[in-house]
């Protein structure tokens, strides 16, 4: 048994970006927070497969190059292999839990070139 709270755990990057919650033995949970104007580097897994259940804000994700926008309450599953990029262009905060599985050991995460967008203010 395992029982953590989210204020327990720092951001990658201060106060955005993904936190871990917990890493294995056999999956890996946490939050992804990104502020309005923010993005988070296109990359994928090459063995986990990652869910992302939105909690607050919209943001746009690009699976694979295509443009796939969210709202709360939305569902992304990303299979191995599907490049994920995510960009902020609202002025609200946008919050996430994400799951990733099978937890490795092992780096897993291969980072590529951000698609190009039209930005919404253009």
């Amino acid at each position: 048994m395992k029982k953590v709270h989210e204020n327990d755990f720092d951001y990658r990057f201060g106060d955005n970006g993904p936190k871990y919650l917990t890493k294995g033995p056999n999956i890996d949970i946490g939050v992804v927070v990104l502020k309005p104007g923010q993005d988070f580097q296109n990359h994928y897994h090459t063995v986990c497969e990652e869910i992302f259940y939105i909690l607050e804000g919209q943001i746009d994700f690009y699976i694979n190059g295509n443009k796939v926008p969210t709202i709360p309450g939305d569902m992304i599953q990303c299979h191995p292999g599907d490049a994920h990029y995510l960009i902020n262009q609202t002025d609200k905060t946008f919050k996430a839990l994400f799951i990733k599985s099978p937890h490795i050991l092992e780096r897993d995460v291969v980072n590529i070139k951000n698609p190009v967008i039209k930005l919404r203010s253009e």
